[in-house]
């Protein structure tokens, strides 16, 4: 016999005078869909329509969030909650799709390849699902400029989209944390303050995950250094982004292919060697200059620099940052937007690819309609991050990231659920506790009790035959003591030794 299912109205019926039910059927062949339909005479005719037996899957490069995995997720997302609002910044969003324009407008149009963009069906405006948050922030800042505290200090988590080629550490959809400080000074101490800041939020959101200076660090780079180096090597203007992008690809590509693309585009060579990833330079902050190679002029420099208030190793080491942070020559961020300071967070071994990665970008809101606005921000994903988590041990097993009940109801009583049951359920959620129950009554009170352990519950609540005299079991499922109490006393009783417990 097949299995029936109800019949649902449908608009298939080739009459359209007549009203049409489908009905699924099972047989050990085949499956198949019928439609029922009713003539206006009141007859009935049935006709057979072919039902897909394709697999669906989930689109490539995304991801299934099953309640275990998603509570992981949340325990992610709670941290870089935390730690900004912490550091003073408050939560905003936009919309997941925006106008394609807001993203091509500063990276032209080559960036189209990177995004989910379309058109509304019967449209003719053009949109892309948001690969970032910066460009909607500016826009978003933009558009009230007059009235925001200046600084103004915002996060967001959501979620975003690139149409690139899924690989370990970056896929098409990802969640992430934006965090930015806009409004702040372009120039003076001020400028390196609100940069130290900015990564200490970044570092602050590491070391609550567990990780030290010795799993990761913050690496440092100029851009306005490079800006500098192609109008001194009269690179082309025209070229400037793409150059950008090949320098900012060197760790991922390799030295050969480093020089063959920097041949396409005709790079002086002086300045190709002087970017070649074999030439890399890194300066931990912390580092005893004494070990450094330098002349008596650069060591100086240095010094005058940790002594200087408003410079970014004085500021950082304010902060109490410098072990975690270093100068590196590799660091240089693609996107066109950034003007002076960019840094990136990687796993100290290099073996993933950057965790989280930021910078100033000052002309952003102007371009947006906005007044010249300073600022700079940062972003962390998801996905290297639990990568680099996962391989450092410093996630939990998932199930510990679960909510678990403060109590479990078992129904051990021969009656209808809805004479004690189902009203007990219902009062202890509208105390505000957290309630799961058993879904079939039974005097094996043992084999529920497993289930109230698997659902990881604190308590359970047994309804047996201790009802008749107005009382229930509570049962501690840490300790196993259990005991009698008044039914209607059930609800204090409960919150006094969640309380306990939370105390304990």
């Amino acid at each position: 016999m097949g299995k029936r299912v109800p019949l649902t109205t449908s608009l298939g019926c080739r009459d359209e005078s007549s009203v049409c039910l489908e009905a699924s059927r099972t047989t050990s062949t085949h499956d198949s869909l019928h439609s029922l339909c009713v003539a206006p005479d009141g007859s009935l005719h049935c006709a057979a329509m072919a039902v897909s037996t394709h697999t669906f899957q989930a689109p490539k490069g995304t991801r299934d969030f099953y309640p275990h995995d998603l509570a992981v997720r949340r325990y992610i997302e709670s941290v870089w909650r935390e730690v900004s609002i912490n550091h003073g910044f408050d939560e905003i969003d936009g919309p997941t799709f925006e106008h394609l324009d807001l993203y091509t407008i500063k990276s032209g149009p080559g960036i189209e390849s990177e995004l989910f963009s379309f058109q509304r069906a019967g449209g003719d405006t053009d949109y892309a699902l948001r690969p970032e948050f910066t460009p909607t922030l500016a826009r978003m800042y933009a558009a009230q400029a007059g009235s925001l505290a200046k600084p103004t200090k915002w996060f967001s988590i959501g979620p975003f989209f690139r149409a690139e080629r899924p690989q370990r550490g970056r896929l098409r959809e990802h969640n992430q944390l934006n965090l930015d400080f806009v409004g702040v000074p372009e120039h003076g101490m001020e400028m390196r303050t609100a940069d130290a800041q900015i990564i200490a939020v970044a570092v602050d959101v590491l070391a609550t995950f567990g990780f030290g200076p010795d799993i990761v660090r913050i690496k440092l780079g100029q851009r306005k250094a490079v800006e500098n180096a192609l109008a001194e090597f009269d690179v082309p203007i025209a070229i400037h982004q793409q150059v950008l992008t090949l320098l900012d690809d060197r760790l991922k590509i390799g030295v050969d292919e480093y020089r063959r693309r920097a041949k396409e585009l005709k790079l002086p060579a002086d300045f190709v060697r002087k970017y070649d990833p074999l030439d890399r330079e890194i300066v931990r902050l912390d580092a005893d200059l004494d070990d450094l190679p330098l002349d008596k002029e650069q060591r100086q420099a240095i010094e005058k620099k940790k002594e200087t208030p408003g410079d970014l190793f004085y500021e950082l080491a304010a902060l109490g940052l410098s072990e975690w942070c270093e100068f590196d020559s590799m660091i240089i961020r693609g996107l066109a937007y950034y003007t002076d300071l960019v840094f990136e967070v990687h796993e100290a071994t290099g073996k993933e690819r950057a965790i989280a990665g930021g910078g100033r970008y000052d002309n952003l809101v102007e371009l947006f309609g906005g007044p010249p606005t300073a600022a700079c921000g940062f972003a962390m994903g998801d996905v290297v991050l639990r990568l680099v988590l996962e391989d450092h041990d410093l996630l939990k097993p998932a199930e510990q990231y679960m909510p678990y009940p403060d109590v479990f109801v078992i129904n051990a009583r021969d009656e209808e659920p809805h004479i004690n049951f189902t009203p007990m359920i219902s009062e202890l959620r509208q105390a505000g506790l957290h309630v799961r129950h058993s879904y079939k009554a039974t005097r094996n009170v043992g084999k529920l009790m497993s289930e109230a352990n698997k659902a990881g519950a604190r308590f359970a609540v047994i309804l047996g035959k201790e009802l008749d005299e107005g009382n229930v079991v509570l049962k501690d499922l840490r300790s196993g003591e259990q005991e009698d109490i008044a039914r209607e006393t059930l609800i204090e009783v409960l919150r006094m030794k969640l309380a306990a417990c939370e105390g304990g």
